[in-house]
């Protein structure tokens, strides 16, 4: 729901912001991962291609983020745009689950 108060820019700040810092916070943490651990469940390969989206989805949420900035918050981003970037996190998410599972083991 919109608060009607809010003008357009400082919404875009209080929501987009945010969720721009997240999944850069998100896809450092899988980068690292994938980095740094061999993924027992994952083909060289298939690890290999997740690490290779991640470091191009950061390409493309660093772009963002810099037009984010310089145009002052008043540019926002598509849905076409994060729907990938949310699918790849949570695509993420459950390698690092899986992962944290298979070492409990």
């Amino acid at each position: 729901m919109r608060d009607s108060n809010l003008p357009g820019t400082e919404l875009l700040k209080t929501v987009l912001e945010p969720l721009l810092d997240d999944f850069q916070y998100w896809f450092t943490r899988s980068r690292d991962l994938l980095e740094t651990e061999q993924i027992s469940f994952m083909s060289d390969q298939e690890q290999s291609d997740l690490l290779l989206r991640v470091k191009q989805a950061q390409k493309e949420l660093n772009t963002a983020k810099m037009l984010f900035t310089a145009t002052g918050g008043q540019v926002g981003i598509e849905m076409a745009t994060l729907m990938p970037w949310h699918q790849l996190v949570t695509e993420c998410w459950n390698v690092a689950t899986r992962w944290r599972r298979s070492r409990e083991v």
